[in-house]
């Protein structure tokens, strides 16, 4: 067990330096694997609407709501990231992403 954990340890101690670009890599999945479901929802709710307010929405939405939630989320996320011990640090970063492509694949998006 011990073993397990001393190369738990030293991957989550390789991955430290790249955090940032980790977490910024983990919410862009997140908006890869959830864009179409918040559009689709989006699309439901604005139907009716006229099709320059419908474009309006949509860019907003796309282009500045994802950016931001980029930006904003990506930073937060590598502070909480950063704040784990090497052990953890590994097995979170692995366990999200087998649970992001497991999430893709399962509703056809690989």
């Amino acid at each position: 067990m011990n073993t397990l954990l001393g190369y738990l340890a030293e991957s989550g101690q390789f991955l430290r330096p790249w955090i940032s670009d980790i977490a910024t890599a983990m919410i862009a999945c997140l908006l890869v694997v959830f864009g179409s479901d918040i559009n689709r929802i989006l699309r439901r709710y604005l139907s009716g609407t006229n099709f320059i307010l419908r474009t309006c929405a949509f860019i907003f939405v796309n282009a500045f709501g994802y950016g931001f939630l980029i930006i904003a989320a990506a930073p937060w996320l590598a502070t909480k990231l950063s704040g784990m011990s090497n052990v953890w640090l590994f097995t979170i970063i692995l366990g999200t992403f087998i649970f992001l492509g497991s999430w893709a694949q399962r509703n056809n998006q690989v």
